[in-house]
């Protein structure tokens, strides 16, 4: 792919700020949903202003070569939904939070070090592109039921938490969204080209606000497209999580119970951490190949993995989800060609800002989910196409290569779970280690006996 920005290249300040706000848009959606989904008053701010700074301190410690952001990742929501629920019964809330986040980067901290020492080579070896090239499609082809489902939702709700909203009317306004975007991608001119998810986005919502006034004006639910309720509460200062955790660390007395739940947060976070780990390297082989420079080895995949985990550990500090690498980001760079890590860091410094800039913060909240389905179908298509590409040095007329690839498609797209009691693995990450079994299965080398040597008398 020929990039317009590479890594290293510095857009003008006006063009940064505006490729800045068009990655804040693509990683929007994903990192405010996830603590709205676990509840427990989270807070959408806080879990912004987190992502941020665990990208900033990603960045910094991957020496500005990685340009891709940090997102709270939803293979943690069982693990936060868990530590909510035992923190329920001994009266400690976000401490558990804070200390599942915490264990979760230490293992990648701890994998950090042992490929500091062992290097790379066994992780190639592992996963070569027969394993990374469809995990990394199968990153993106398990979100698409996502994308379609908010591609008929809008965001005002009745008593039961269903839209109101007719499903076509919210189809109508995703897919326009998409339609401008990639008009403005295949015919735009110079920087109206280079922002399309933006634009499409922008020109969603002036849709559906359109029938939301229209519908409120004429008290027609079924154009009510746009919820305006989070303005009657505008937030200024995010609810740190570090904060509350002070405020649980002071709230239990019984020491006993603490042990026997920081088991049970042991065990909902470390596993997946691992699991986690895999979708890691696929997410870095995936820009190592936009950028046409291997990250796992410069700067390496000890750097990457430090900063995953240290800039996700802190940022979960201040926004209680665990954060990882963003498909949602890598796809924004793909599609516009921008790989300047400048900026990602542009990007963090909007986020933060906007964390506490209530209006601002309240108006990206009240994009429709039908605007956002729309414009996923691009993004989730771009990772989907990534990780075909890697699959162009395969050969995928040798028979064991095709086992190897059915097996993580299927196990994937049909949506297996690895269950457990505390925790289970997505079909991202069951597909992965499916694969990886696979492959093993099928390379196996069978010694043949050699004969004996008849010795002549």
């Amino acid at each position: 792919m020929e990039l317009l920005y590479k890594v290293k290249d510095r857009p003008s300040f006006g063009r940064l700020v505006v490729f800045a706000f068009q990655q804040l848009l693509s990683i929007l959606a994903g990192t405010i949903t996830l603590p709205l989904i676990v509840g427990n008053g989270m807070s959408q701010s806080a879990a912004l202003l987190g992502a941020s700074i665990g990208t900033l301190i990603y960045l910094l410690i991957t020496k500005f070569k990685s340009p891709v952001f940090l997102g709270s990742s939803f293979t943690f929501l069982g693990s936060m939904s868990a530590a909510f629920a035992g923190a329920a019964a001994i009266s400690i809330g976000y401490l558990g939070l804070l200390i599942g986040a915490v264990l979760a980067g230490l293992v990648y901290v701890v994998l950090s070090i042992i490929v500091h020492f062992t290097g790379t080579k066994w992780v190639n070896k592992l996963m070569p592109p027969v394993i990374i090239g469809p995990t990394v499609a199968i990153i993106a082809l398990t979100l698409s039921p996502n994308a379609i489902k908010n591609l008929t939702l809008g965001n005002v709700l009745d008593s039961s938490g269903a839209s109101v909203a007719n499903p076509y009317i919210c189809m109508f306004c995703g897919l326009f969204g998409l339609i401008v975007a990639v008009v403005c991608a295949s015919y735009g001119k110079k920087m109206i080209k280079l922002i399309p998810f933006m634009i499409g986005i922008l020109s969603g919502y002036l849709v559906a606000l359109i029938f939301t006034l229209i519908g409120n004006a004429t008290n027609t639910p079924a154009l009510q497209i746009i919820s305006f309720k989070p303005f009657e509460n505008i937030k200024w200062i995010p609810d740190l999580t570090f904060l509350k955790a002070i405020e649980g660390a002071k709230s239990f007395k019984n020491s006993q119970e603490f042990w026997r739940y920081f088991g049970l947060i042991v065990a909902s976070y470390v596993p997946v951490a691992f699991a986690v780990f895999a979708e890691h390297i696929a997410d870095h082989k995936n820009i190592s190949h936009i950028i046409e420079n291997d990250l796992l080895e410069d700067p390496g995949l000890s750097r990457t993995l430090m900063g995953d985990g240290v800039g996700s550990m802190i940022g979960a500090t201040f926004g209680g989800c665990p954060n990882t690498t963003y498909g949602e980001s890598i796809s924004c760079l793909a599609f516009s060609k921008n790989a300047s890590v400048i900026t990602i860091v542009a990007t963090a410094i909007i986020g933060i800002v906007v964390s506490f800039f209530g209006p601002l913060m309240t108006f990206f909240s009240t994009i429709p989910s039908c605007v956002v389905g729309g414009i996923s179908i691009c993004l989730y298509g771009f990772i989907a196409i990534s990780g075909f590409q890697m699959l162009q040095k395969v050969d995928l007329r040798a028979q064991k290569n095709i086992f190897v690839i059915a097996t993580i498609f299927v196990t994937g797209i049909g949506g297996l779970t690895l269950q457990f009691k505390y925790f289970e693995f997505s079909p991202v990450a069951t597909a992965l280690i499916a694969g990886l079994l696979m492959n093993m299965l099928v390379n196996i080398k069978i010694r043949k006996k050699k004969p004996d040597i008849e010795i002549e008398e």
